[in-house]
């Protein structure tokens, strides 16, 4: 039985808390929070969890042998090294850290330490997400052009960090992950409009090689909340819309060129394809259920994660390069492989 610790229990880490919980190979035996009266909420209802304020008490005792951190962004690195040098587990929600070059003393750590090192994306434990890669893979959507996504509502808004580092890790995840590859060259532009150098609005390009294009669009200033990705190939195109009952749609759309032209401008005929659509069976799961299970799973047999440290960091290094981009009004960044 993995014993887990769930830091910080703002946001998304009472969800942490019931989904651990529910799974049968482990048990959350404390949770931890400067805030005590959110640590008694959850021992409400959550009776059996040691409450803790303090994170070095609950390295100090033998309380874990996993945890979750749930904080913010600028406390992921210290709270994740401090609990890796404890030789725990560790599952960090995105980011994994603010910086590349924090990414790789993590796994560096984790290496040394023979632990499982875990990052949040939690899209690439949903069903539909997985679906399109099999799609993807199968040729039927045909070349890859472009994939884009939109991840827009009128907030929360954040205080700590942009809309770039909270909200499109989820979308340039996928997308690397639906690519499988990393972007060449990284560009991003946006405002702030509610606090200076804290970007409410962000639209972020990736260039990919064999002429492909990644376009992330986010923001907390919009009217309405959408979770909308499109995947367009040369044969048929896909839509993935997280809020729709029908999570994905595939439409035989696109336009077609002429095999062959004489130069004649009226040979050079474009034909337009209207065909049908369909949306294909997923068996649906709770994607943040799915992903701590794998966690334990990956810690029971010593597997590698899909979401491992080298996954986080080659997040991160696009948030590094496209944050870069913002500060100098969209100019494009050369993005190197990531490397540990």
């Amino acid at each position: 039985m993995i014993r887990v610790g769930i830091v910080g229990l703002g946001y998304w880490g009472p969800n942490l808390v019931r989904c651990f919980s529910d799974l049968e190979n482990c048990k959350v035996t404390t949770v931890c929070d400067q805030n005590y009266d959110q640590l008694l909420r959850i021992k409400d209802h959550f009776p059996g969890v040691y409450p803790i304020e303090n994170f070095d008490a609950l390295l100090d005792r033998d309380l874990v042998d996993a945890v979750v951190i749930a904080t913010p962004t600028a406390s992921h690195f210290e709270l994740s090294m401090k609990a890796l040098e404890h030789d725990l587990h560790v599952l960090v929600e995105k980011p994994l850290a603010q910086t590349s070059a924090q990414c790789r003393k993590l796994i560096d750590a984790a290496n040394v330490r023979n632990r499982t090192l875990f990052v949040g994306h939690v899209f690439l434990h949903s069903a539909p997400v997985i679906k399109l890669r099999e799609i993807i893979a199968s040729g039927e959507l045909g070349n890859i052009s472009y994939i884009s996504s939109r991840r827009l509502n009128l907030g929360p808004v954040r205080k700590d960090v942009s809309a770039l580092y909270d909200l499109a890790p989820h979308d340039i995840s996928m997308m690397l992950y639906l690519l499988d590859q990393q972007p060449e060259t990284v560009a991003c532009s946006g405002f702030d409009r509610l606090s200076p150098g804290i970007h409410d609005v962000c639209n972020l390009t990736m260039k990919f090689a064999g002429n492909r294009m990644g376009m992330v669009h986010v923001s907390w200033l919009d009217p309405r909340k959408e979770r909308v990705l499109t995947v367009v190939g040369d044969k048929k195109m896909a839509v993935y819309d997280d809020l729709d009952q029908e999570k994905i749609k595939i439409f035989d759309k696109g336009i077609d060129t002429p095999a062959s032209s004489s130069g004649d401008f009226a040979d050079f005929q474009l034909a337009y394809r209207y065909g049908g659509s369909y949306s294909p069976f997923i068996q649906e799961r709770e994607p943040l259920k799915a992903e701590c299970a794998e966690f334990i799973r990956c810690i029971s047999e010593g597997d590698v994660p899909l979401t491992d440290g080298i996954n986080g960091l080659q997040v991160v290094e696009v948030l590094e390069a496209a944050n870069s981009s913002l500060l100098r009004d969209g100019q494009p960044i050369e993005l190197a492989s990531a490397s540990v």
